[in-house]
């Protein structure tokens, strides 16, 4: 009979690609992964891994077997977490995956909230890209995740719960630095500085501002507003921001000045993403409202 144990090993397999570090990932033996897939594979009658020496191949027949394991092992983590839902909300661990322009503004206002009013939860942050937290929350290896809307996630229910402007930062001596309100049209694009290819904020900013198809300056291949920031302090460009980061990049920057963005709004929205089956609802709407209580008193 086919086991949980088995399509577990298989998975971590998957995930490695490596017999040894699978192993140390299941927290068994090299030889007990090893023989567990080898009868997992003749009771299947077909091989899922191919291997040698130097690598690890999933056939193409495994990849069928391993997307079968996969829900599987969700259906399983679901009704193991069954008892749980009945539970009081956030007072389980659970694993909350945020993208890097949320997550060090998010995380301030909200983690002194959790420790005074859910002091049971346990939480684990993974920070990553959209695209990797959207597919980690379908795999199951998070719980659940906050994102920036508009964003593919096809499959998943969405929880909006905040929604957000931009705000141009540029130095002072920059032309427009004293207004109050800027327009796109008044942007200087060529020292506008975004993040690099691959941060669904960059394609929020150019929706927002109109300038799809046109070029900001990537010459810096920035990964983060604080280095964006730093760059404007240095006279180097001028950027954009979303408003729950704005305190933190410039509260101690003088020589800044933040002007609002004069174009329909929202330009960004921002949700919590779950699978559909998902046991614990009540505990994500539960961190959607203290989400909101936070980010209220900013």
């Amino acid at each position: 009979m086919i086991t949980i144990k088995q399509l577990s090993y298989a998975l971590a397999v998957e995930k490695t690609l490596h017999f040894k570090k699978a192993a140390e990932r299941c927290h068994v033996s090299q030889s007990a992964l090893s023989t567990a897939l080898n009868e997992l594979e003749k009771q299947l009658g077909l091989q899922i891994f191919e291997r040698d020496n130097k690598k690890v191949l999933v056939t193409p027949v495994g990849r069928e077997v391993l997307q079968r394991a996969r829900n599987i092992m969700l259906q399983v983590d679901d009704l193991t977490h069954l008892a749980e839902s009945q539970k009081a909300p956030l007072s389980f661990p659970m694993s909350l995956g945020l993208i890097p322009t949320i997550g060090p503004y998010l995380l301030p206002r909200i983690l002194p909230a959790l420790q005074t009013q859910h002091p049971k939860l346990t939480l684990n942050v993974v920070e990553e890209q959209s695209h990797v937290l959207v597919d980690m929350v379908r795999r199951g290896e998070i719980d659940t995740a906050i994102l920036a809307l508009p964003f593919p996630c096809e499959g998943l229910l969405t929880f909006e719960f905040w929604q957000e402007d931009f705000f141009w930062v540029a130095h002072q001596s920059e032309k427009h630095s004293d207004q109050q309100e800027i327009t796109s049209d008044e942007l200087d694009q060529a020292h506008l500085m975004l993040l690099k290819e691959g941060h669904c904020l960059k394609d929020h900013i150019l929706e927002a501002c109109k300038l799809k198809g046109q070029k900001a300056n990537h010459g810096f291949g920035a990964t983060s507003l604080n280095t964006l920031i730093q760059m404007v302090i240095g006279k180097l460009g001028t950027t954009l921001v979303p408003e729950m980061a704005l305190d933190t990049l410039i509260a101690h920057t003088p020589q800044l000045s933040a002007v609002h963005l004069n174009e329909p709004g929202p330009h960004r929205r921002i949700a919590f993403i779950v699978r559909p089956n998902y046991s614990r609802l009540s505990s994500v709407e539960a961190l959607i409202s203290l989400c909101r209580e936070c980010l209220s008193k900013q």
